[in-house]
């Protein structure tokens, strides 16, 4: 269930990564929108600025996740990165709204001067295509690590590839209409697609601090499971389910025959979760045991087909 040090390192690279490469975007950015005073352009540096306190959020987390279980913290560390990804997701959400703002304060005064277009065009370009490759690096590393912070860090960036080009291609039509005024129209645009990213953020971190359930093909992996073991157990019931960072957390009640040892009821419990496991890494199964009760018409029919010797 404990990642291996070379799966918290490579959490750890990736997330200096992103550090490192929102460092470099905010400095052009800012540097190319003042010069230029476009306000989109700022809006874009404003965009990476959140998105580098994202990615320093995001690599405090999964250094903290990747704690073992303490007196403390029975259950491990694992949703540090559930908060970090919602702390992820207020913080776009407050960037989409400060550039709104801006744009429509642009918009009111009329006072939109744009200048160094190119300048302009060049810093988007490079910006859309640095996000794009460390925001695909993220996923993959995500995707092998389960980790819900780097995950919003990813998803976070990739939204900025996506305002970029959006911006990108708002100068370009400056630069073919002379309408300035198209500046302040798509940064407006530009921030909607940054609080849409603030709800999807929502949806994959938040949720999961309120012990949300695992998804549907997650659960449909256990009950899988569960089926190839039909013949040894008379049924399984109260299934509950939730993720703590990259843990999943699972327990059931399995009925058994009544005249199972307590031995081979162990060894069936122990089979079970380390298939569940296996189809669902970092899962920690916690199976309750019960016996059945008898005297049921299902009961009578199903406990004689069921030969208890050969669990073991």
């Amino acid at each position: 269930m404990i990642q291996s040090p070379e799966v918290l390192a490579a959490k750890n690279r990736a997330a200096a990564l992103s550090i490192a490469s929102n460092t470099i975007l905010i400095l052009l950015k800012l540097i190319v929108g003042i010069a230029m005073q476009s306000v989109s352009v700022i809006s874009e540096a404003v965009h990476s600025g959140i998105d580098l306190i994202a990615a320093i959020i995001a690599w405090f987390s999964v250094r903290e996740a990747g704690k073992p279980a303490d007196d403390d913290h029975r259950f491990g560390h694992g949703k540090i990165e559930n908060v970090a990804g919602t702390i992820e997701a207020v913080l776009i959400f407050g960037a989409g709204v400060y550039i709104i703002l801006e744009a429509v304060h642009k918009l009111k005064t009329g006072i939109v001067e744009i200048e160094s277009l190119g300048m302009g065009a060049a810093v988007m370009a490079v910006s859309a295509l640095a996000n794009y490759l460390v925001s695909r690096h993220l996923l993959s590393v995500a995707a092998k690590t389960d980790s819900v912070a780097l995950e919003a860090d990813a998803l976070h960036l990739r939204t900025d590839v996506y305002t970029s080009v959006g911006v990108l291609g708002g100068l370009a039509a400056i630069k073919l209409t002379g309408i300035a005024m198209l500046d302040p129209i798509v940064a407006i645009a530009v921030a909607f697609l940054i609080i849409k990213a603030a709800w999807d953020l929502i949806k994959t971190a938040f949720f999961h601090i309120l012990d949300v359930k695992l998804p549907d093909d997650e659960e449909a992996r256990i009950h899988d499971v569960m089926d190839r073991y039909a013949g040894r157990f008379i049924e399984y019931h109260k299934l509950r389910t939730r993720k703590s960072g990259h843990i999943r957390h699972i327990d059931m009640h399995l009925v058994v025959p009544k005249q199972m040892t307590v031995e081979a009821g162990h060894a069936l419990a122990h089979q079970i979760t380390a298939d569940i496991e296996q189809c669902l890494p970092y899962s920690h199964t916690l199976v309750h045991i019960e016996p059945c009760p008898g005297g049921c018409e299902r009961c009578a029919v199903a406990c004689p087909k069921i030969d208890a010797s050969s669990i073991l």
